[in-house]
């Protein structure tokens, strides 16, 4: 009897190995083909089909379950992109829900939903800032409540991130919109010496060049009747424009984004213009 109990755990354990290789040799092999698949454009048929033959191997493969979603939302077609997207949370929400309310705020608008989801990760990591595309969830929260004009809790958000990563790192190393968005945030208030401040930083850490942090303090200028002071800075402005520094976003048109057209209404405002 005893031999026998030692044979069936002997039996046991060698199932159990078995079949754990033959998981990790489905793994190994989906992330071979899925990585033969990401060197076709991003949702073109090659790249699409080769993730879909990856999945076949093995459809636990989180990576390439999220990376089918992301054709359909730069596309536009959110009645794809949400179930497949829900497919990968699922199997990841620690990462995939800050990343997911990231979508929403620039994707969709949607800042209600970015800040749940934003909120959720703070629960779900209570000793760990999340990032997703490489910037904390705090400064998207922030960019989140501009959207909704709650011009104090963005500030607050903002503080706390630039607070964080300046005393982690250095003043160079914040997101320099950080302090654009903090900046409009004040405008807004009318606080116009807070946001001049922040304009400032926008400036100083961009080496000179922000066609968005001039612009806004030209307008400042205009606002205290130093016109000329006005008039220099938003021919500059528009010199930077011209030249690319200015706020923007792939794919999307990001918040509060300023066009060539914005520029010259302005210049209009100003007296001998």
């Amino acid at each position: 009897m005893e031999k026998l109990l030692k044979l069936s755990l002997s039996l046991i354990f060698i199932i159990s190995f078995l079949s754990c290789k033959n998981e990790e040799s489905k793994r190994t092999l989906a992330e071979k083909r899925y990585k033969k698949a990401v060197f076709f454009t991003q949702g073109s048929t090659p790249f699409q089909n080769g993730i879909v033959e990856a999945l076949k191997i093995d459809p636990t493969y989180e990576q390439g379950i999220y990376e089918l979603s992301v054709a359909h939302l730069k596309r536009g077609m959110p009645n794809k992109w949400k179930p497949q997207y829900d497919k990968a949370l699922k199997l990841d929400s620690v990462n995939r829900i800050p990343w997911r309310g990231y979508l929403y705020l620039w994707f969709y608008r949607d800042y209600k939903k970015a800040i749940a989801d934003f909120d959720k990760s703070d629960i779900l990591t209570p000793n760990f800032i999340d990032a997703p595309q490489g910037l904390s969830v705090d400064c998207w929260r922030g960019i989140a409540y501009l959207g909704l004009n709650d011009y104090k809790k963005a500030i607050f958000y903002f503080d706390k991130y630039i607070d964080k990563e300046i005393e982690d790192f250095s003043e160079s190393s914040v997101d320099v919109t950080a302090f654009l968005y903090k900046g409009i945030a004040y405008l807004e208030l009318e606080n116009y010496a807070e946001a001049q401040l922040c304009f400032d930083r926008v400036i100083k850490n961009s080496y000179g060049f922000s066609a968005d942090a001039k612009y806004y303090k030209a307008f400042i200028f205009k606002e205290q009747g130093e016109i000329e002071k006005a008039t220099k800075l938003l021919d500059a402005a528009i010199k930077d424009f011209n030249d690319g520094y200015y706020n923007q976003r792939p794919y999307v048109e990001t918040l509060r984004q300023l066009y060539l057209g914005d520029y010259e209404e302005l210049q209009k405002l100003l007296p001998n213009k």
